[in-house]
């Protein structure tokens, strides 16, 4: 069962709630930072990314950035751009890009779910990775930013939730990047209590994005626990902060591959190499969209090729197996170029298709890069698949879109 519970959020009021709004920490660097929150004192971007305030060059895991982050927080909340809830609550969180909608449910999620696998993940994390959102939780007391949670369709939980959306919601506005953020409050005791009872029913929810933020956030609650010696288990650092999307709104989009060189061969000499796994035809000079599972779009010296792993290159019955990162991985990537690791090898880098494939035949026409292959996207019921057998995916297989906005609700930890 996947043990949920309301809280009382600390958020923006209406009027500062499109200033205050950012985007995650993870998806751009201090500088871009630096300019989306440039004459913005109420830019979120100052207590998730707050190296911002000091000067160009600082190192955002210095220790006094992380203090940093905790002084905004506090004056964020005495100047009122910050209110704490005085109900605890559930939230509805929709997102609107070409023109279709996702409906959220934020909740706290249970920290022992994490830790015991009942959230489930599909990726590894790296520790300093952890260790870094560990301190700006642990500094803050506090999860800033969601984490991006999948959870079994319901029936019931849909028609709650289309009965609170169909209210006036408490915000509502597009972002820079064209995306519609709206937001609602579930505050009726009955339709909490039942989302509560609901949610109980679920075997298990699967973390969709944001895999060290989940990590961080369960290891400080299990860290707050262990140091309390009056823990009961119902504080609050026993939940942290997630949106909760039904498996069957949800899109992955795909997440393709750039490589430097052609390991020594000619593009004649590649392109025979792959005769010996794929199915190779010419596609002329624009990169085709692939079109199914197991065939890709290579792109190399101003051509392009479809190409489609020859049957028994590749095993459905395994969840990692089937994957079209893997079929890359091993025929392509490791056995024709010589890339044995994805996480490490500098000779490769990761697009992802938000970009759309004019940006790999761009970094291939202009000799930054020599190669590029642009992969089917993954199925949501492959990424569950894959979490339920307790599999881990190769490096920078998904990619979710839109991101969450980050700023409409944050979950203290007292």
């Amino acid at each position: 069962m996947a043990i949920i519970k309301p809280f009382k959020g600390v958020r923006p009021p209406k009027q500062f709630v499109k200033e205050v709004a950012s985007r995650p920490y993870d998806v751009l660097n201090s500088d871009e930072a630096r300019k989306e929150a440039e004459g913005n004192e109420k830019s979120l971007y100052r207590i998730i990314k707050p190296e911002i305030d000091f000067p160009v060059g600082k190192d955002e895991h210095d220790e006094d950035v992380y203090v940093k982050a905790a002084e905004n927080f506090r004056l964020f909340q005495d100047k009122g751009w910050l209110v704490q809830d005085n109900k605890e609550m559930y939230y509805v969180y929709a997102q609107t890009m070409h023109g279709k909608t996702q409906y959220g449910l934020v909740v706290g999620a249970y920290v022992e779910d994490y830790i015991s696998g009942k959230i489930k993940k599909h990726e590894l994390t790296r520790r300093d990775k952890e260790e870094d959102r560990m301190k700006h939780v642990r500094v803050n007391d506090a999860n800033i930013e969601p984490v991006f949670f999948a959870y079994p369709y319901n029936k019931e939980i849909d028609a709650i939730v289309a009965r609170i959306t169909e209210q006036e919601p408490e915000y509502d506005f597009v972002s820079v990047d064209g995306v519609g953020h709206h937001f609602w409050l579930i505050s009726d005791n009955a339709d909490i209590n039942r989302i509560t009872e609901i949610f109980a029913t679920f075997p298990a929810m699967y973390i969709a994005d944001g895999h060290h933020r989940s990590a961080a956030a369960a290891l400080v609650g299990a860290e707050k626990a262990k140091n309390n010696p009056a823990h009961r288990g119902d504080e609050e650092y026993n939940y942290f902060m997630a949106v909760c999307f039904p498996d069957n709104q949800l899109t992955i989009i795909d997440y393709n591959r750039v490589v430097k060189d052609l390991n020594g061969l000619t593009p004649e000499e590649f392109l025979k190499k792959l005769d010996k796994n794929f199915t190779v035809e010419p596609t002329g000079s624009e990169i085709q969209k692939p079109g199914h599972l197991h065939n890709f779009s290579i792109y190399l010296n101003g051509r392009s090729f479809s190409v489609t792993a020859k049957p028994g290159t590749y095993n459905d019955n395994d969840p990692i197996g089937a994957l079209d990162v893997t079929v890359t991985s091993n025929l392509i990537l490791d056995e024709i170029l010589g890339i044995k690791d994805l996480r490490s090898d500098k000779r490769i880098d990761f697009v992802g298709g938000i970009r759309g494939l004019g940006e790999l035949k761009r970094r291939v026409d202009s000799g930054e890069m020599a190669l590029a292959i642009a992969l089917y996207p993954v199925s949501m019921k492959q990424l569950m698949e894959i979490a339920d057998t307790g599999n881990i995916m190769p490096p920078k297989t998904t990619w979710f879109e839109p991101k969450l906005r980050s700023g409409l609700v944050i979950h203290k930890l007292s």
